[in-house]
């Protein structure tokens, strides 16, 4: 009888098949293009700013298509700036409140994210849907009571004022929650049987394993920090004890048909940012990427 089997020893490839991890001469050109789309979309706008900030007056920043390098570069526009504004003053009560949020931030959502990651107890579930409620409601909606609240307090045009309402914020919790859940529970349980208490396994399991997500809790929890206007512009009253942001605002008043010297303003208050980002970008995406328990 005539043997009919059919031979495996060849992978079997459909008649016209490609490989399809390797790009066609279409999809490089279309990537290529889309990445520059968006490159221009997200940098033209702070190239531009930062080109402004560095022309003269007798140039005009509106020509088309525009200049992104200054006939005659100045520092005047930074100048002005400086002289009109405090902003050492500013930017040290900006870095006070940045920093209270960070430390804040990576304890208690450490913390929280701890016990809805890796405890279990009874009404865990409506803890879990507290907590992503909070995030559909848009910051305005909140701020009245917020204010209304601090004012109680006795808080209102005061920098902890500032920082209170910032102190945790829930994304974190549910971040660090989710790095917490991809620690196995059997590592937990053994070093529960070997005596371990909850400080222990914080400590020598937990931490060295959400490092990478603490970093990106800190990061984010400092720009937001950092950038955020509303709530000092509503809280502060007193010009003396302003954030950086919030006495930036002067510009668009004694500076109003000045472009440039908005400009240059909107540069100090962003410098510091894009300087932290550039140290920590490395740390940042370490963070985002890693997972699961280190062997």
């Amino acid at each position: 009888m005539k043997n009919t089997s059919i031979r495996h020893d060849r992978p079997y490839r459909l008649r016209g098949s490609a490989d399809i991890t390797k790009p066609t001469l279409w999809g490089l050109v279309s990537k290529y293009a889309l990445l520059l789309v968006i490159f221009v979309v997200t940098v033209f706008p702070f190239a531009w700013q930062l080109s402004t900030s560095f022309k003269g007056a007798t140039e005009n920043i509106y020509d088309f298509p525009p200049s992104l390098l200054p006939a005659h570069p100045t520092l005047d526009n930074y100048r002005q700036v400086f002289n009109i504004i405090p902003v050492f003053s500013y930017a040290w009560h900006s870095l006070l409140v940045g920093v209270g949020t960070v430390i804040s931030n990576v304890i208690f959502a450490t913390l929280g994210g701890y016990a809805l990651g890796c405890l279990r107890f009874r009404f865990k579930g409506v803890a879990f849907a507290i907590f992503f409620s909070t995030l559909l409601l848009p910051g305005e909606v909140t701020l009245t009571s917020q204010y209304l609240t601090i004012k109680a307090l006795g808080m209102a045009n005061t920098l902890w004022g500032v920082f209170l309402p910032g102190a945790i914020a829930a994304i974190n919790v549910l971040l660090m929650a989710a790095a917490c859940r991809t620690i196995p529970t059997d590592i937990l349980d053994a070093a529960t049987v070997d005596g371990a208490n909850t400080w222990q396994r914080l400590r020598h399991i937990i931490w060295p394993n959400i490092r990478g997500m603490v970093s990106v809790v800190a990061l984010f929890a400092f720009i937001g920090a950092w950038d955020d206007f509303l709530w000092p512009l509503v809280v502060l009253s007193d010009p003396a004890k302003y954030t950086l942001t919030v006495g930036m605002q002067y510009l668009n008043s004694n500076f109003s048909a000045n472009p440039r010297a908005i400009a240059a303003g909107t540069m100090i208050a962003l410098i510091p940012i894009i300087l932290l980002f550039a140290l920590l970008q490395k740390q940042f995406f370490k963070g985002v990427e890693e997972g699961g328990v280190k062997a």
